[in-house]
């Protein structure tokens, strides 16, 4: 039976909300949703979709790493944003962390997101290759 291993970020709200910032089961990773927010609390890239992708995907890579895995490993991420109209400005950020890994991708608008500065959240999971 495999180990689960809770990854932390360490804020507040995984207490409160009560998840992890990604769970490992065996060699699967499983990221949960993130957003453009620094250690801080504060939201990064304010106004511009593609500042808070290369954030949220920096994010990503951290806990991909706390996991024992790389943004290669990704195989699949999930992305949200409130403006459709601005996909280019997401894509092309998810593109250059992604281009040659090239997961399977899904990219959906919502009405809203946590707070109203956020404009994108994704999600990634991550397969570790024996």
């Amino acid at each position: 039976m495999s180990q689960r291993q809770n990854i932390s970020s360490g804020t507040k709200w995984e207490a409160i909300a009560g998840y992890s910032r990604a769970v490992k089961i065996g060699s699967v990773i499983h990221v949960s949703g993130t957003t453009a927010t620094d250690d801080n609390g504060q939201v990064v890239g304010i106004g511009d979709p593609y500042a808070q992708t290369v954030f949220i995907i920096q994010k990503i890579e951290r806990a991909l790493k706390q996991a024992g895995a790389a943004l290669q490993d990704v195989v699949r991420t999930r992305i949200y944003v409130t403006d459709i109209q601005r996909w280019e400005d997401v894509a092309r950020a998810h593109g250059e962390a992604f281009s040659a890994i090239r997961p399977a991708n899904t990219l959906v608008e919502v009405s809203a997101l946590v707070s109203p500065e956020h404009l994108v959240e994704m999600e990634a999971e991550a397969i570790l290759q024996s």
